[in-house]
């Protein structure tokens, strides 16, 4: 049996080499389509708020069990398995279904290179595929923008929290906790029909990505000062501004980025041709262009790296 700390950097090399699988049998795809039988068989048309509620409460139970009993069962499974490594491996690939940096620096890079081309009408289109808001009218700053929020915000439930709750609970809880995201990106707005529906879920999404979105805003920090950039101005803006964003836990991950590259996020923004301000994170230093994507995405991954050579550190001293 290899150490955890080891298996956290295999899936993360999984990722790196052959980053997301795109197929209808990706677990988190399966997720979604269990989360979206369960929401056709429990959402009560005609009831009331406190109805909607008790079902989607019941549903987000439902979940977060079949995901952990699925992970912990097939774990079980390859502990029968004649070579002693058998669990390590079904450990390796279920965390690495858990994370995407790969694909989150992809698309990142895609806007990134359509903004560089001048296709304007493409990169709008490319960012509409990881963003709620509108984008029909967005100009480049606000397509860049847009990238850089995206790539910072899911540093913390695209990477350090999967790998956090891998170090607390092992494979069953990673899963667990990305079918807590999943429901999260499928139940929690706050329209007539997920408003008290999805509440739950969005709630156990607020509370499990607590410590690590603040883990996060402190590795952003050191990855600013490792990297060059201005990482006494992302320990500045992260004091200042995180707690102004609209979720308790995403000014954590863009306020330090927004420090590190003197840029100003948050802002205007359109859902449903209705417009929504939303917390400015740091000063605008510097007019957001594409350059300022790829320094997302570096930072994202040089967070990623130091999180799994600090963990590595700590099995070693920890003997764990």
């Amino acid at each position: 049996m290899i150490s955890p700390a080891l298996i956290a950097m295999a899936a993360f090399f999984l990722d790196t080499v052959l980053g997301d699988p795109q197929t209808r049998w990706h677990p988190v795809a399966v997720l979604g389509r269990l989360i979206a039988f369960l929401e056709k068989l429990l959402y009560p048309l005609r009831g009331s708020d406190a109805q909607k509620f008790a079902m989607g409460s019941l549903l987000t139970l439902l979940v977060l069990c079949i995901s952990y009993a699925f992970a912990d069962g097939l774990l079980l499974a390859a502990r029968q398995l004649p070579v002693a490594w058998g669990a390590d491996v079904v450990s390796v690939i279920l965390l690495y279904f858990c994370i995407s940096p790969r694909m989150l620096a992809r698309a990142g890079q895609d806007i990134y290179a359509l903004i560089v081309k001048g296709d304007i009408a493409a990169a709008r289109e490319h960012v509409g595929y990881i963003v709620g808001r509108d984008t029909a009218e967005l100009d480049e700053a606000d397509a860049a923008r847009a990238a850089i929020e995206t790539v910072a915000e899911n540093t913390v439930d695209g990477v350090i929290a999967p790998l956090f709750f891998f170090a607390l609970g092992g494979a069953p809880l990673a899963v667990l906790y990305r079918a807590a995201n999943t429901m999260d990106s499928m139940l929690g707005y706050k329209n007539d029909r997920y408003l008290y529906f999805g509440r739950m879920a969005a709630r156990v999404d607020d509370v499990l990505n607590f410590v690590p979105a603040r883990m996060t805003g402190i590795l952003f920090v050191m990855a600013a000062f490792l990297l060059g950039y201005d990482g006494r101005n992302a320990l500045n803006i992260l004091v200042r501004d995180a707690a102004g964003h609209p979720s308790p836990n995403g000014g954590h991950a863009e306020a330090p980025v927004a420090g590190a590259l003197h840029i100003r996020l948050g802002g205007i923004n359109y859902y449903f041709g209705e417009r929504h301000f939303r917390a400015y994170m740091g000063d605008a230093h510097m007019e957001i262009t594409a350059k300022h994507i790829l320094g997302a995405i570096r930072l994202m991954y040089t967070v990623t790296v130091l999180y799994l050579l600090l963990y590595y550190l700590l099995s070693l001293y920890y003997h764990i």
